[in-house]
């Protein structure tokens, strides 16, 4: 009888030895999978900013322009008579008086004519005495009857011909004296020389016309500034003046600040001089010229300036710090801190800058609570950890 194999005896041995071991390894997977737990997650902590009360304070708000500092007396030297130049008696770049002598043309042509001028006019003082004599004598011969009255009329038109020649002469001599004294050229204001455009030897021109450019003089102390203001700045500050809400001096001047290129703030001090009678209808402007002291010569004409006028009366105004300020294309923004400490997205205006700090125009209200440090780190609608904006303590020095 034929034996007929079990249902399994057609796998091999190696087979089923492999076999038990992937069965184990699915249990156990199986086995591993219901005994793990789920582990619990910690939230990260919410990021830490700075955040400090919007402030409110009276203040006068300023419009800066840009403007061009120039001297208020600029002077051309030039000659008033030809001739050799001699000598030249100054530096490039010094300070000088009026009356200074910063030239010197060769004078002895001219102390010639001078002299010639006072021989004659000694000539003539001689001749008019002479004169005034011989009329005095032909009117005493004429009421004599010893001249005819033609001979006496001949002695008093000699007498008027002689004092004629002396006032010419006399002319002649004042000519002569401003011309030697117009060898020495001059400096016509205080101020600050440029250097000598003629060296000594060349010959210079004092025909009116064709006189030769010697140097230039500018004055030092005060000292102008121009600036273009526009046509809505113009308006406001004359509907401003006009009501008198502006802080003038005794002398109602109102005063204005400046700085140079090199400054932060507005050290110059100085005060509204005049504005232009006519705007510029092309580039909508007016000239607006300011006037500063300038003792220690700091300010130099040509230099750049940025001027600030008042704007506003003395009014109440909310300031935020500039750090505080976001850009989001062309809306400016600031994120504020809500009562549940989460930042809130709030666009705002604003306006000019005051101390350091931006007024704002709308947008806000005092007290609030602003985000000025950390900006880039949160979104609106997340929550912070929000600390107060201390100010820097003032550390003592020796």
């Amino acid at each position: 009888m034929r034996n007929f194999p079990a249902p399994n005896d057609h796998l091999t041995l190696p087979m089923k030895s492999y076999l038990i071991p992937a069965n184990l390894l699915a249990l156990a997977v199986v086995i591993a999978g219901c005994s793990k737990t789920p582990q619990a997650t910690t939230p990260p902590s919410p990021p830490t900013v700075t955040v400090a009360p919007v402030e409110q304070r009276e203040v006068v708000q300023y419009d800066e322009f840009t403007g061009r500092l120039d001297a208020v007396e600029s002077v051309e030297v030039r000659p008033r008579v030809s001739g050799y130049l001699q000598e030249v008696r100054f530096h490039s770049g010094q300070l000088v008086k009026k009356g200074d002598v910063l030239f010197v043309i060769d004078p002895r042509t001219r102390k010639a004519t001078l002299d010639r001028a006072e021989a004659d006019l000694q000539r003539a003082q001689a001749q008019a005495e002479i004169a005034e004599r011989d009329a005095k004598r032909a009117d005493q011969l004429l009421n004599s009857k010893t001249i005819s009255p033609g001979e006496a009329d001949q002695q008093i038109w000699n007498d008027k011909q002689a004092k004629a020649s002396l006032l010419s002469a006399q002319a002649a001599r004042e000519s002569a004296r401003l011309d030697l004294e117009f060898c020495e050229v001059k400096s016509p204001i205080d101020g600050r020389v440029s250097r000598a455009l003629v060296t000594v030897g060349n010959n210079v021109s004092g025909v009116d016309g064709f006189t030769t450019l010697m140097t230039t003089v500018v004055s030092v102390d005060p000292i102008y500034s121009y600036s273009a203001v526009d046509e809505p700045t113009l308006l406001k500050f004359q509907h401003l003046l006009r009501d008198k809400k502006l802080a003038t001096d005794e002398q109602g001047r109102v005063a204005v600040e400046m700085r140079l290129g090199d400054e932060s703030d507005f050290p110059h001090k100085g005060y509204l001089e005049s504005i232009d009678n006519r705007l510029d209808a092309a580039s909508g402007s007016i000239a607006l010229r300011t006037v500063y002291p300038n003792a220690d010569g700091k300010l130099m004409p040509g230099l750049y300036s940025r001027v600030r006028i008042p704007g506003s009366a003395l009014e109440p105004v909310l300031l935020i710090s500039e750090s505080a300020v976001g850009t989001d294309q062309n809306q400016k923004f600031v994120l504020t801190l809500s009562p549940t400490n989460t930042v809130e997205y709030r666009p705002v205006q604003l306006g000019a800058v005051v101390d350091g700090k931006r007024v704002v125009r709308s947008g806000l209200k005092a007290g609030e609570q602003i985000v000025v440090n950390g900006l880039m780190r949160v979104r609106p609608g997340m929550p912070v950890t929000a600390m107060k904006d201390e100010p820097p303590k003032q550390t003592a020095q020796k």
